[in-house]
């Protein structure tokens, strides 16, 4: 206190003193003006306005697969429901093909389903006529098997990468069957799953 005082006998020092304050007295009361202020309000068009779209993946003729075969899902591709990567939790994985070979990855068959129930609302420009071939991971073999071929476990315990309701996929009934012995839930065809059981399963994780 004592280095102060002496520094304000100036009248150079007590005019910057004074400027400093002021300074101080600003800053603090344009931050008590910030923190008064509301947060603003996001409303359901406005985040349907911002939801961020996972572009597809072209088709690369270089690979030797054909246009509509089953691909390795890229470590990059997000999935366009709810925005995880599918390559993190190939278990689970779904995808769909268009007609020109573009392809969309899923981190499970829900989000597969949730995409096929409104394709326009998550690839823009595209409908499900578009579509030339649907794959889901066989639970047993981890293969791609065709989704509309495929017998899904509903309301097993079984959590998939959402940590939510989720429908493993088998190829064979018998394994199907076999599961929802041990895990709970019924064997279902693509056709018996209907929009409301999707979103009872999706707990709303979509990609915003």
């Amino acid at each position: 206190m004592r280095a102060l005082r002496h520094c304000l006998r100036t009248p150079w020092a007590l005019a910057a003193a004074v400027l400093v304050l002021a300074a101080l007295a600003w800053g603090g009361a344009t931050t008590w003006r910030a923190a008064q202020l509301p947060a603003p309000t996001v409303t359901a068009d406005m985040e349907a306005d911002f939801c961020v779209v996972a572009p597809p993946t072209p088709y690369d003729p270089a690979s030797g697969l054909s246009l509509i075969a089953a691909r390795t899902v890229p470590t990059n591709a997000r999935c366009p429901v709810c925005g995880m990567y599918p390559a993190r939790s190939p278990d689970w994985a779904g995808q769909i093909i268009f007609s020109n070979g573009d392809a969309q990855f899923f981190d499970s068959p829900v989000s597969l389903l949730m995409f096929l129930n409104d394709v326009p609302r998550y690839s823009a420009g595209r409908s499900g006529d578009d579509i030339v071939a649907r794959y889901v991971t066989d639970a047993t073999s981890k293969d791609w098997i065709d989704a509309g071929a495929a017998f899904y476990v509903y309301g097993s315990n079984a959590l998939g990468p959402m940590r939510a309701g989720n429908l493993p996929a088998f190829a064979k009934r018998s394994e199907a069957e076999q599961f929802a012995k041990q895990r709970g839930g019924e064997v279902r065809v693509l056709g018996a799953i209907n929009a409301q059981m999707l979103q009872s399963m999706s707990s709303r994780h979509q990609h915003r």
